[in-house]
């Protein structure tokens, strides 16, 4: 499988970078960039409404403006929120091209691809658009982001061959999952030759802050076996281990996580059957707990009228479910006495409509309101 220039299988993903507030910290993002160049890895990953519409704008401060462009491979989106027919494309994207600072993009995704925005992609010419961008030489390698199951990235496979690059969401959690099937749709890429970049191979930290029952069998793993991977390391090394796997896209928030995933990502080796075996065994654990599949990708939140923080209501009770986490509940009394707490939906379900997980939000915001209230 061509790699594409990119080197290793490590990718930095621009959607959860270090802030404070709603301001990207340049100063530890700049820090944190050039640890992972410096460690070998060249691969970036933005979009435009990433870090609220800021992740472009920090990629430019902290990263283009510093590295000869050859030096880094940097991927970008066309998102349907920001464009209603095809004229608003062109315009859309060399925004983009100026926002990074750049003059191409290495890759260009088609974003967040289901069944309910495609046709909408199809109706604008999107793939189109994005082709004669290629052509003209702004765009080296075409793709798109997927968010559905294996039978809606076939069709659209077949009706763009142009594609050469998938990313999906992959992890050891959702990898027999009904909703994500993420085994069926990296099926689906192999079947067509399309390499692959993963996103949510820790399922948003999900996997790495894990109960206590699936720290004990990793624990008991790394007792057996005499090796020290954390548990972000065991994630990362599931999403790696795929042969048409040509970067693991990790949104790393401080310098812990950059070092932690680079003593992982520097020396890569394949899983054993055996570590195979457990990590399916703590996806169980996990599945048992009845956790909220949240990924707190804050697609939900940009448009909400009331602008409640929906990933941080859902984070609170998989805390408060998980781990008994009372500051969990104390931080959702925070949220209320702002104004903002789940029982603040009125139920208008745009959420709903950009969820790449496909959760059932308002129900879910109720279900959330009267758990996290029983516990006062």
């Amino acid at each position: 499988m061509d790699n594409y220039g990119i080197k290793g299988k490590f990718g930095f993903g621009c959607m959860r970078l270090p802030r404070k507030g709603k301001t990207v910290l340049n100063d530890l993002f700049i820090k944190m960039t050039d640890t992972f160049i410096e460690n070998g890895f060249n691969y970036f990953d933005t979009a435009h409404g990433y870090m609220n519409e800021k992740s472009e704008i920090a990629v430019r401060e902290c990263l283009t403006s510093r590295y000869p462009r050859d030096s880094y491979m940097l991927t970008d989106k066309l998102s349907e929120n920001y464009f209603e027919k095809q004229e608003d494309i062109r315009p859309l994207f060399f925004s983009q091209l100026e926002a990074c600072g750049v003059s191409w993009f290495d890759f260009y995704l088609m974003h967040a691809q289901d069944r309910n925005n495609y046709p909408k992609y199809q109706r604008t010419h999107a793939y189109e658009e994005a082709l004669k961008l290629k052509e003209e030489g702004y765009i080296k390698h075409l793709g798109l982001s997927f968010h559905d199951s294996a039978d809606v990235l076939e069709k659209i496979l077949k009706d763009h061959s142009e594609i050469e690059v998938v990313q999906i969401q992959l992890n050891y959690f959702d990898w027999d999952s009904v909703s994500v099937e993420s085994k069926k749709v990296y099926e689906v890429c192999e079947k067509y030759g399309k390499a692959v970049f993963i996103m949510e191979p820790l399922k948003g930290g999900s996997l790495v802050k894990l109960p206590e029952e699936g720290n004990a069998l990793l624990d008991k793993l790394r007792e057996e076996t005499g090796e020290s991977y954390s548990n972000a390391g065991y994630g990362l090394r599931f999403a790696a281990d795929n042969k048409n796997v040509i970067a693991v896209l990790s949104g790393m928030g401080n310098m812990e996580m950059m070092e932690d995933n680079l003593k992982t990502m520097k020396n890569l080796k394949p899983l054993t059957e055996k570590e195979r075996k457990v990590l399916f065994e703590v996806a169980k654990t996990l599945r048992g707990k009845d956790m909220i599949a949240c990924t707190s990708c804050h697609y939900c939140t940009s448009g909400c009228p009331k602008s409640i923080p929906i990933p941080d209501i859902f984070s609170c009770r998989n805390n408060n479910t998980l781990f008994n986490d009372w500051n969990s509940v104390s931080y959702y009394q925070l949220i209320k006495k702002e104004g903002r707490g789940a029982d603040s939906c009125i139920k208008c379900g745009k959420c709903e409509s950009v969820c790449p997980q496909h959760l059932e939000i308002r129900e879910l915001l109720k279900e959330c309101d009267l758990k996290l209230k029983s516990n006062y």
